[in-house]
């Protein structure tokens, strides 16, 4: 028998504990042995909870007990689970973990305390919720070179540029229907603003090109100005809007973003909508391989992390070997970065426009007269912001074009 504990009773604890429960007979044969969950871990009381006999609130009941093998920790946040979790690390147990914040900003510690003691820190449901992508970056692809990993990586903010593509309809509005249906926490902001797609392409980035990206170093943009007139744009384009994370392997070194992006349907990505997730990667000899699923929900990502716990289970006394290095990769300034930019002027003309941009595509839509837009040629970012200082508060906004 292996007992394990879950920390955290929320939703996706009470997931792992549903999973493990529902599934109990063929997870122990994956294992060899059963799998015992012996505490669960939170402050509250679930009276007539299927759990209730399980909940304890002292963390040292888990840490001091030796018959507690594998923690889970759903708590989310960086306090006190970061503690928690290097503190069963030290003592000896293996860690799984949904905590995206976690694993960003502490992977490199916690990996190293796991390597030394012969254990391990896995983290699969961090990334993508139930779809598995780590697993694949640590396993199937190590014969490739990767040099790039795109994502759809939040489903929230994919539904309401969904929303907003589909039905014409203003961010306000969207973002009030995404948190009436759940989707949106009441304070959204790591989901509009792309810190949640931020910390998960830094860790992804980690993985694929073996050293660590600070995810503190990542720019990044959210999808609060994109507007209903983009949507308009990017339909006559053939295109539509995707807030994407992005790492890529370039002449000069690696860069990595997260931003709105116009997409053309020639992307796999263009047609993952709705809630659902897709990471994209391209290998030097794989190709082109798309990782799609349903990248949020309590039990999708509840089994991502049971899936971490029999992994551990089968591991007892040796550390998964994985891409992850204390290295750190050096990023390319933002500036260096090249690309073709969607800008829409009002108060000059096309030929200003041109004049400043270059040889650039011209867009128009009836509805909107007192306003065109222009997709410029290849440039790098720092170009393209001495360009549009010629237009100056001409600009209302830009979008970044998918290459």
């Amino acid at each position: 028998m292996i007992n394990i504990a879950v920390m955290g009773y929320g939703t996706v604890g009470s997931g792992v504990v549903e999973v493990i429960n529902t599934n109990h007979d063929s997870i122990n044969k994956r294992v060899g042995e059963e799998i015992n969950i012996k505490y669960v871990l939170d402050l509250r009381e679930f009276p007539g909870d299927p759990a209730e006999h399980l909940i304890i609130h002292d963390f040292e009941q888990i840490v001091n007990d030796p018959e507690v093998k594998i923690v889970v920790e759903t708590m989310g946040g960086l306090e006190p689970a970061h503690t928690f979790v290097k503190r069963c690390l030290e003592a000896g147990k293996s860690v799984a973990t949904s905590n995206k914040a976690l694993v960003a900003k502490f992977g490199v510690e916690l990996m190293e305390i796991a390597k030394a003691k012969n254990i391990n820190f896995l983290f699969e449901a961090s990334c993508g919720g139930g779809i598995p992508i780590i697993r694949p970056l640590n396993s199937s692809l190590t014969a490739d070179e990767i040099d790039e990993i795109t994502g759809i990586l939040n489903g929230t903010t994919n539904y309401m540029m969904t929303k907003m593509s589909m039905e014409g309809a203003d961010f306000d509005e969207v973002l009030k229907d995404a948190q009436a249906k759940g989707y949106a926490e009441a304070d959204p902001t790591a989901d509009i603003e792309g810190y949640d797609a931020c910390r998960k392409i830094a860790i992804l980035s980690t993985l694929a090109f073996g050293q660590f990206v600070d995810f503190e170093e990542v720019y990044t943009e959210g999808i609060t100005k994109i507007t209903a007139v983009d949507m308009e744009y990017a339909k006559k384009m053939g295109k539509t809007i995707k807030l994407l994370g992005t790492s890529r392997k370039v002449d000069n070194g690696f860069y990595a973003m997260v931003a709105p992006f116009l997409v053309g349907p020639e992307s796999p990505l263009y047609s993952v909508n709705d809630v659902f997730n897709a990471i994209f990667v391209h290998g030097n000899v794989l190709g082109d391989a798309m990782f799609y699923g349903s990248g949020a929900g309590k039990l999708l990502t509840a089994s991502a992390v049971v899936g971490d716990v029999v992994d551990a289970a089968r591991h007892m006394h040796c550390t998964i070997m994985n891409n992850w290095s204390s290295g750190k990769l050096e990023l390319l300034p933002t500036d260096d970065v090249e690309g073709r930019f969607f800008v829409r002027v009002k108060g000059s003309s096309q030929e200003e426009a041109k004049a400043a941009f270059g040889d650039c595509d011209v867009i128009t839509l009836e509805a909107h007269p007192e306003e065109f837009a222009v997709v410029t040629p290849v440039m790098t970012e720092a170009v393209y912001k001495e360009k549009a200082g010629k237009l100056g508060d001409s600009i209302l906004g830009m979008i970044r074009v998918k290459q």
